[in-house]
């Protein structure tokens, strides 16, 4: 999916120009002529992963809009542009949340190294945004990804369960995001900020379940030499989630059981039993009915525990929710591998969401984590998924030659130069009549030739010139050259 950049500025040449420059990179373009049709376009709702804001225009300012988005809670990353680049402007646009700022006209270059660094900005606050609720126990529903059906059916249920006490048995094959739905209820429940605890029932030892859950004290048993709370008193005021409920041995059943109707556990040595506050969340991806009927789980722990059942749906049951989440996977794994992947391409993820997935979200996670670590490239293509797709990464070449094929634009080189040019159209010295022309004449054509030859890469244009870029802008300028300018971009 590509990224869209919400360019509002009041010039309609400079939105053409601005827009023509993004397209060209892959991105989409949403233009807005002022600061009340952007701020319209914001709140209806409509993507916008950039914004890039003139500082001046008519009616609401560039300095206002900025003001107004940031009040009615749009976050995204904002670059402004103005005419003139006085310190105080710069200033005032950073201390209003800006992250970027340059000075009209921009090479092409330039913005898009600008919106990619914002684009990362983003990705980096973000990132620390859901660490921070993540080791707080704050995540909510509203950081839980997909708005398709069945998660808006498992959204639903767990806010409402969210606000008791009440048991919650959360069921859905293994990677679907169980321990996720859980952390939502702490997160959106009283018990929020309190500590979140979370065990995974099938990976203790069936000898130390029971000093794990519990807590032991010291000399209780050979190996005792301290004093263990346990998981129960970890949790103590919070949750504990205990996933893969099912695995649990049948005498610690007995025991949870006990301090699910009590309020209390039993550590270990112990000689009087201690008083706990503790939430209980569960998840398994067995059937606990049939464990029951077998024998393997007690039938009076599961009416316990599955007071409130939510089950979570397996990825292929929610196909729409895919493209969201490969973009929140290359959000996070862009920050943690220091990549400046855009996003994936429209090939990508139309195969990525037509995959049965069998490892659910987890799958996909992993999947997108390799892929970044392999691309070279803006977008994600098929190639980087080759145990999905089937598709073998291209040979050296043809790699280059695609990573080239999605930049701006591909300066020439020398060989197309002298192939494309005829040789005897250089910058013409004499007039008709023979006599040298004015010096500022042939300067006005050598520059013409130069943004024509280089397809209005400024940076270059000026390096073989010999000039600075600021002093080429001056004289494009000076020189009237504006709309050789465009027609090369």
């Amino acid at each position: 999916m590509s990224k869209t950049v919400l360019v509002v500025d009041d010039d309609p040449t400079q939105r053409r120009l601005i827009q023509s420059v993004l397209e060209r990179d892959g991105f989409t373009v949403a233009p807005a002529e002022g600061g009340e049709a952007a701020i319209t376009y914001l709140g209806n709702g409509n993507p916008a992963d950039v914004i890039l804001l003139d500082l001046v225009m008519p009616g609401l300012s560039g300095q206002e809009t900025l003001k107004e988005m940031r009040g009615r809670g749009h976050n995204q990353p904002v670059i402004v542009l103005t005419a003139t680049g006085g310190v105080d402007t710069v200033v005032k646009a950073m201390q209003g949340g800006a992250v970027d700022f340059f000075v009209k006209p921009a090479s092409p270059e330039r913005i898009i190294v600008s919106i990619r660094n914002a684009l990362s900005m983003g990705d980096l606050r973000g990132e620390v945004d859901r660490l921070k609720k993540h080791a707080g126990g704050r995540t909510t529903f509203a950081d839980l990804i997909g708005n398709g059906p069945a998660m808006a059916a498992v959204k639903r249920l767990g806010e409402r369960a969210a606000k008791s006490s009440i048991p919650i048995l959360i069921t859905g094959d293994s990677g679907v995001g169980k321990e996720l739905i859980a952390r939502a209820v702490h997160g959106a429940s009283d018990r929020a900020g309190k500590p979140f605890v979370a065990v995974n029932c099938g990976a203790i030892p069936e000898n130390l379940v029971e000093s794990i859950l519990f807590g032991h004290e010291k000399g209780s048993f050979t190996g005792a030499s301290d004093k263990h709370l346990g998981k129960f008193k970890e949790a103590d005021g919070g949750t504990l989630f205990l996933d893969e409920v099912g695995e649990l041995p049948l005498d610690i059943q007995v025991k949870l059981l006990r301090a699910l109707q009590e309020g209390e556990i039993d550590p270990i040595g112990s000689k009087r039993p201690t008083k706990v506050d503790v939430r209980i969340l569960s998840a398994t991806n067995r059937d606990l009915t049939t464990a029951v009927a077998e024998g393997r789980f007690r039938e009076d722990l599961f009416y316990r525990l599955n007071v409130f059942p939510i089950e979570a749906p397996s990825l292929r049951e929610r196909r729409e929710d895919i493209p969201a989440l490969t973009e929140a996977f290359i959000r996070r794994f862009n920050v943690e591998e220091g990549k400046r992947v855009v996003g994936a391409s429209a090939e990508t993820m139309a195969f990525l969401s037509a995959f049965d997935w069998p490892g659910n979200v987890r799958q996909l996670e992993n999947a997108v984590y390799r892929a970044i670590v392999l691309s070279d490239a803006p977008y994600l293509q098929p190639h980087d998924f080759p145990a999905i797709s089937g598709i073998k990464a291209p040979p050296p070449e043809d790699a280059v030659q695609a990573v080239a094929s999605q930049m701006p634009r591909e300066l020439p080189t020398a060989a197309q130069l002298i192939a494309e040019r005829p040789v005897d159209s250089p910058v013409a010295i004499l007039d008709g009549r023979g006599h040298l022309r004015k010096l500022e004449d042939i300067e006005r054509d050598l520059i013409a030739l130069a943004i024509e030859i280089y397809a209005g890469h400024m940076s270059e244009v000026a390096r073989r010139l010999g000039i600075g870029r600021s002093t080429l802008y001056r004289k494009v300028r000076e020189n009237g050259l504006e709309d050789v300018l465009k027609d090369a971009s």
